[in-house]
Parts: C-alpha cells; structure tokens; sequence
C-alpha cells in the first residue's frame, strides 16, 4: 500500500482562517510513504511542520525531498521540521536552481538577517542534489523528472513504487491561447493512478493573472484526462478561496471529468491520506491468457 497524504494545499501564501478550516491554509507540502521506503516528500512548505509532527521521534529521520521549484510558499517549512533537528537525522533535497546551485539557493535564504539558523545549524544532515530531466532512483522507487512551464525554472515529478504511479505537479502555467499541454507534463502524468496539479484558478482569476503561472480547474482536468490518468487532486488552492469555493471547484471539475478516464476528483485538503495499490493480477492473467 502507497499512502499519500497532504499537509499543505496553498499555493502563493499561508492563509489560516476559518473560512478556510476543512481544506487548511499552509503551503504545498505532500508526502509518499510504502512499508520498507524511507519517505519521500514533494515540496517543503508550511505543511511540512506538521508531518514532523507525526514522524516518531525513537528513530533517526530518513527522507528525500522532491523540491519544484524555489519560491517561498514550497521551502519555506524546511527550518520548522522538527526531526531534523535531531541528531543522526538526514535529507536529501532535490531541485533545480537556474541561478547557481542548490545548495546556494538555500543557504541564501536561510541565514541572517533574514533567518537566525542556517541549514548547516540543524543537528541532522541535509545534502542539496541538483536535478533537471531525468530519472532518479530512492530504494526501489523510481522518480521522473521533467520541466513543467511555470514562471522560472520548475521541476515536475512521477513517483512510481509498488506498481503504483503518482504524478506531482504543483505549479503550471495553462497556456493562455489555448494551445497544446507540454508533452513533458502529459510523460508525467500518462496513466497515473493519481495526479496532484495546480488547480489555483477560476477563470475570470485567470484573464486577469495569465501569465503568473498557473492554470484553471478546467485545465487540470484537461491534462488529466489527455493523459489518461485514473485520479486527479486538485491542488495549490488560491488563498482566497474559502472552502465553499474549493467545494464548487471540485463539483465542476467532476462535471469536466464525466466521460474521461478520470474516476475520481478531489480537492486536496490538508491531513487526507489517499492510499493506493496496485490492481490485483488474475491467474488468468498473469498466464498470459
């Protein structure tokens, strides 16, 4: 069994309130976690903290973080990981810095006077891993990774383990003429027992904020559905959208899904584990029959 559960939905910035309150107000922070893999997590928002939380404290942490991209709403978390900062505790982070490298990035931003820590600070061990188009390997678990169109460099990732495939995209600029999805984020995405996308906008948020790198509910549904993936959760919801509006987007985005091979929508809420596994082979069909 794949568990994937979701800590942080917000894209852009934090916003706890109560309008808000079922789908949560941290930043994009997701984890993926298989019996006898150490975890990996995509993006380190303020989500991140409270998987901390539950990770138990009697062993050292083992982890690897697929990072999208370096904007504050998906690193922001990291110096608030609690189990880092314990002794014998490591994490590898991979992402993609156009700038310079990773590790750079980070310690650029993690210091003072704009934080009192560094990530060296930490008790446990954090080691930076550029990445770009590839394909990675974490135990058994095989990791894709292509660019996504965003507003500066952007990874996507497909996690596949145990005969199960996660595609994780969280910030994609929908092409404002209409015009064809990237065939790297369909590779992503091409029959994905689930995929995770940005899902910020509605469309007259859209005409306004076109070019700020993200997309509609409609076109979530679109690349899902081009790429014949089995689930879509909508994802990186617009801080302005209190949870009645998060209800009506999925209510929509089920209404695009009707007739797709796309046999579930759900909106992305914050403490949802979506458990996963692999279809079950008949005799029939493992003979080749």
């Amino acid at each position: 069994m794949v568990n994937i559960t979701f800590w942080g939905v917000r894209g852009s910035t934090p916003c706890p309130c109560d309008a808000n309150v079922r789908y949560g107000g941290n930043t994009s922070c997701v984890s993926l976690e298989a019996p006898g893999l150490d975890p990996i997590v995509f993006d380190l928002g303020t989500g991140l903290r409270f998987w901390g939380d539950v990770i138990d404290p009697t062993e050292p942490f083992r982890g690897l973080a697929l990072v999208t991209h370096l904007h504050w709403d998906h690193i922001q978390g990291l110096p608030f990981f609690v189990p880092l900062h314990r002794p014998g505790a490591s994490m590898e982070v991979c992402g993609r810095c156009d700038e310079g490298p990773l590790h750079q990035a980070f310690e650029d931003f993690m210091k003072p006077p704009y934080f009192p820590v560094t990530p060296a600070d930490l008790a446990g061990e954090i080691v930076f891993t550029d990445v770009s188009e590839g394909e990675l390997s974490w135990g058994r678990a095989r990791i894709l990774v292509r660019d996504v169109p965003h507003t500066g460099p952007t990874c996507g990732y497909r996690v596949e383990v145990d005969g199960v495939s996660v595609a994780y995209v969280s910030d994609h600029q929908q092409p404002v003429d209409g015009g064809p999805i990237s065939p790297a984020v369909l590779e992503l995405c091409d029959g994905a027992d689930l995929v995770i996308h940005d899902a910020q906008y509605e469309p007259d948020e859209f005409a306004l904020k076109s070019d700020w790198g993200h997309c509609t509910v409609e076109f979530a549904v679109r690349v899902a559905a081009e790429a014949g993936a089995k689930r879509l959760a909508l994802f990186h919801h617009d801080p302005s959208h209190g949870d009645d509006v998060v209800d009506r987007l999925r209510r929509e985005a089920e209404a695009f899904a009707a007739g797709t091979s796309i046999a579930e929508v759900i909106a992305a809420a914050e403490g949802l584990t979506v458990s996963l596994s692999a279809p079950a082979v008949s005799g029939a069909a493992a003979l080749g029959a």
